[in-house]
């Protein structure tokens, strides 16, 4: 190899360690962002839960906008908007904002993670404050059972997925979809509840009895 070709390959070699290092700092970013971007969704809907205004959604719209998430979750979130109360659409939103936190058996965090029930557990009590069971079944058996048909954005949905009732649970957004932390390898996520999988194994649904949807809601005289 002459010097010509030694310094090209040396140019190459140079490139390609900046380029290793550059993409390392990517994910290093991407790592870290997955972590801060509930936070700061949680903190935006706070603003929503205070004083509801198209302002505040402006403000999640374009948060969501920038993390490429609003394309994804537009039609969720305009349903959830319109068709129940501020306090059940501002959980639905926070528990979207949670989309991408991967599973963790026991974890009640987004830094550690999220299994079915430890999910929920932390949407309702960052959400509205209250404070459910830990384990699945106990928060069916501590909710208000409602019909199917009667779902609302909010709700709880249950299924058995280890051959035993109410062994896995999720929050309805509308639309026939919920979203959950499913299994070991996987993240938080929506699913299509009409799906044949989820149809044979659902078990019921529940709703907790402080919240307030908008055909529930009523006002005073």
């Amino acid at each position: 190899m002459n010097i010509s070709q030694a310094q090209k390959a040396n140019e190459i070699n140079h490139l390609l360690g900046v380029s290793r290092l550059t993409w390392k700092a990517i994910d290093d970013t991407l790592r870290g962002m997955q972590r801060i971007i509930p936070a700061l969704l949680l903190s935006l809907s706070a603003t929503v839960h205070a004083a509801p205004s198209d302002a505040a959604f402006e403000n999640m719209d374009a948060l969501l906008a920038e993390k490429g998430l609003i394309a994804r979750l537009g039609d969720q979130l305009q349903h959830a908007r319109h068709s129940v109360g501020d306090q059940a659409s501002g959980l639905v939103i926070n528990a979207m904002a949670f989309l991408g936190v991967p599973y963790k058996y026991g974890g009640n965090t987004v830094e550690t993670g999220f299994d079915c029930s430890g999910f929920v557990r932390a949407v309702f009590e960052q959400s509205v404050g209250k404070i459910l069971p830990r384990r699945s079944d106990e928060q069916a058996a501590a909710t208000q059972v409602i019909d199917r048909n009667d779902l609302k954005p909010g709700d709880l949905v249950f299924f058995n997925t280890m051959r035993r009732a109410f062994s896995h649970v999720g929050i309805y957004v509308g639309d026939g979809k919920f979203i959950h932390s499913p299994r070991a390898g996987s993240h938080v996520r929506m699913e299509d509840m009409r799906k044949a999988y989820w149809t044979t194994r659902f078990n019921g649904a529940r709703r907790v009895p402080m919240l307030v949807t908008a055909d529930s809601a009523t006002t005073s005289p």
